[in-house]
């Protein structure tokens, strides 16, 4: 969330900067805001001084001003909790702004391709797609899950959930015992406040699944990917510079609701109402940012050069990231059935966007109270990752074989096929 006080002092320059986001905002409007809640709280503040010296002289005739100053008071407390009520929902609309080496741009037209790497498979047959694969094998089922849940849904079988199950706990092993990361068991459900500090709430409620509860005040939701409760574990906190870096990696299920994504990627697995991720997550010295993002993006890509994936590195630009980013890398995988790269990890600093939400802090050597940076990536999105295995390591039979270092936790099984 933004500080008015940097926005009142250099308005121009966050007016510049907060529509690169590529959004739609009357920013004067702001500025209208603060001014009228300071006035109103100049005005009690001077009436709260009338009073304190009317109660010094002690005279009784003064009594009735005295009260009718106290209503005044409280009139002017009111107005003044309903604007800062209102500026308060604007600024925590507002996305964080980007960094300076983020290219400006609307769209993913702008973004920029940093790196590719991998050998893309001259197939010898036409590459079937995994939804077609998984269908064929009887270890993919969207019929029967819209039947129990509804459309965006899947029952996945047998061996191919097997390798969805070794997907992940390869992720968490390389991650944990190669990365550094700590690995956290966390809950699945996340409280209003919490989704709040993380930028999920107020502005993307419509696409998160609360939960119903009996009592309506208690608002709470389910995680739409594990960020969200990973980097909340630090909300409210002053740290010492001591326990920084902070590296944590959790393997959850994730919800979202997908709105706005009507009529795409209807077939398949690439966009589902719940899917698997394994999500890194760091809390860093707040000048330490972009260096953390350089190694966390290195970490996920990390997975797809041992599955022998390919894959690139994309710069998102200003109007493509996500609103808590200052700077995004997405790492997109090779998709043979659609001859296109497709998101399967996007990492983010953040900067103090979050922390400044969560009202987190650490302490520096100078004894100095500041907001830490804050990082997320998926280390990867797990069903995106499945899809890819069994697209690039399909065979002309729809056998799909089983990557190397994927064998040691599938019982050395060396392909998935018919049975």
């Amino acid at each position: 969330m933004h500080n008015i006080k940097n926005i009142r002092q250099n308005f121009d320059e966050f007016k510049k900067k907060i529509l690169e986001r590529n959004i739609n905002i009357e920013l004067e409007k702001i500025i209208l805001l603060d001014r009228e809640n300071r006035e109103l709280i100049q005005k009690k503040e001077s009436l709260e001084k009338q009073k304190k010296d009317i109660s010094k002289k002690n005279d009784k005739s003064l009594f009735e001003k005295s009260k009718e100053i106290s209503n005044l008071i409280n009139e002017l407390a009111n107005q003044q909790k309903i604007k800062k009520q209102d500026l308060d929902l604007i600024l925590s609309s507002l996305p964080n702004i980007s960094n300076s080496d983020v290219p400006i741009g609307r769209d993913e037209k702008s973004n920029k391709v940093i790196e590719t790497k991998g050998e893309i498979r001259n197939f010898d047959f036409k590459p079937q797609s995994h939804h077609e694969l998984g269908e064929n094998l009887k270890m993919l089922d969207f019929d029967l899950a819209s039947k129990t849940t509804g459309s965006r849904f899947v029952f996945v079988k047998k061996e191919l959930a097997y390798l969805e199950r070794a997907i992940s706990n390869f992720m968490i092993d390389l991650h944990t015992q190669k990365n550094g990361y700590i690995e956290i068991s966390p809950p699945y459900i996340a409280s209003s406040n919490t989704m709040f500090g993380t930028g999920q709430l107020p502005k993307f409620e419509n696409d998160q699944f609360e939960l119903k509860l009996e009592d309506e005040n208690d608002r709470k939701y389910l995680i739409p990917t594990a960020e969200v409760i990973l980097t909340n574990m630090v909300k409210d906190q002053i740290l010492n510079i001591k326990e920084l870096p902070i590296r944590l990696v959790a393997s959850t299920p994730c919800f979202r609701k997908e709105a706005g994504s009507y009529g795409k990627d209807t077939k398949g697995m690439i966009r589902q109402h719940q899917f698997h991720k394994v999500e890194l997550v760091s809390i860093v010295q707040n000048d330490h940012c972009l260096d953390e993002l350089d190694r966390m993006t290195n970490c996920a890509s990390m997975v797809l050069d041992k599955l022998k994936l390919p894959y690139r590195k994309v710069l998102l630009c200003s109007g493509d990231m996500g609103f808590s980013a200052e700077k995004t890398y997405d790492i997109e995988v090779w998709i043979p059935s659609e001859n296109t790269y497709r998101e399967i990890s996007s990492c983010s600093s953040c900067g103090q966007f979050q922390a400044t939400r969560m009202k987190t802090r650490y302490k520096n050597e100078k004894n100095e109270i500041l907001y830490p940076g804050t990082l997320n990536g998926s280390g990867l999105a797990v069903g995106r990752t499945l899809i890819a295995i069994m697209e690039n390591y399909q065979n002309s039979d729809g056998s799909i074989n089983i990557p190397e270092v994927l064998k040691p936790y599938m019982n050395n099984i060396e392909k998935i096929h018919h049975n």
